[in-house]
């Protein structure tokens, strides 16, 4: 089984941008009343629920993840939210929602299944569901430096047995899955998303903040040699643009549904 995460919830903080910026897209096209009660799932350091909560000052929104450091990082940081720890998969509460949210996120849970049953469960009638996370294909060229450095003498023996850590579906999978909860899919599909990292230091702080199951198998003291023969595989195939920013391609499997 793989490892749960040991986040460092300011050092992802800290270098959640692209992340961020993803987020606050999607929240950009959605049609705002200002009145909605909200659930933001896998919220992480509470920065994107922060932002859900200004588009909504006469609703409300709540913000869940099942990281316990995460939480209380949220918690110290946006005092007045309201946050729970709790899994994607096991989501419960006694009152309904107006909007499920999650952005890049869900690609860190087995079953999405469970996940859209319970999204359908906490939703009220006509409620939607707006999901943003790491479809097929996400990241692909990292993961090839990554498993190269990973069979090198050096360090393959911390990866022996280690199954895939991320989760990636397709559209299709999750078409049946929100039709037997009772969802009308409006839109679901993989959308190519550029990453964009200023210098091996930010590929090097992308590492060693989001592809923890990888990097904490590697005892501390080694980890930081690791982090940078991956960035640096990585930036001998994929070399930086005029600005020195190295580019990765991600794939996000975006999907929109209402209840």
């Amino acid at each position: 089984m793989t490892r749960a995460p040991e986040w460092n919830a300011a050092d992802y903080a800290a270098n959640s941008a692209v992340q961020l910026a993803w987020a606050r897209e999607r929240l950009a096209a959605l049609p705002w009343r200002g009145d909605e009660r909200v659930l933001d799932v896998g919220c992480g350091d509470g920065k994107i629920t922060a932002e859900i909560a200004r588009r909504v000052p006469r609703g409300s929104v709540t913000g869940i993840d099942a990281s316990a450091t995460m939480i209380a990082y949220a918690q110290a940081q946006f005092p007045g939210l309201e946050f729970h720890v709790m899994d994607a998969q096991q989501i419960q509460f006694t009152h309904p929602f107006d909007l499920v949210f999650s952005n890049a996120a869900l690609h860190w849970v087995d079953d999405h299944e469970a996940f859209v049953q319970g999204a359908a469960r906490v939703l009220r009638p006509g409620g939607r569901l707006v999901v943003s996370c790491g479809g097929r294909g996400n990241g692909q060229a990292m993961t090839v430096a990554l498993h190269g450095v990973m069979r090198r003498k050096r360090w393959r023996a911390w990866f022996r047995g280690m199954s895939l850590p991320y989760f990636f579906y397709r559209p299709e999978d999750y078409r049946g899955w929100l039709e037997r909860a009772g969802f009308q899919a409006v839109r679901v599909e993989l959308t190519p998303r550029d990453a964009a990292y200023d210098g091996l230091a930010g590929l090097v702080a992308w590492l060693r903040t989001a592809w923890l199951p990888y990097t904490q198998r590697v005892p501390e003291a080694e980890r930081w040699e690791f982090i940078t023969a991956v960035a640096e595989c990585y930036a001998a195939t994929h070399p930086p643009d005029a600005a020195g920013q190295y580019w990765v391609l991600m794939v996000r499997l975006e999907m929109d549904a209402v209840k």
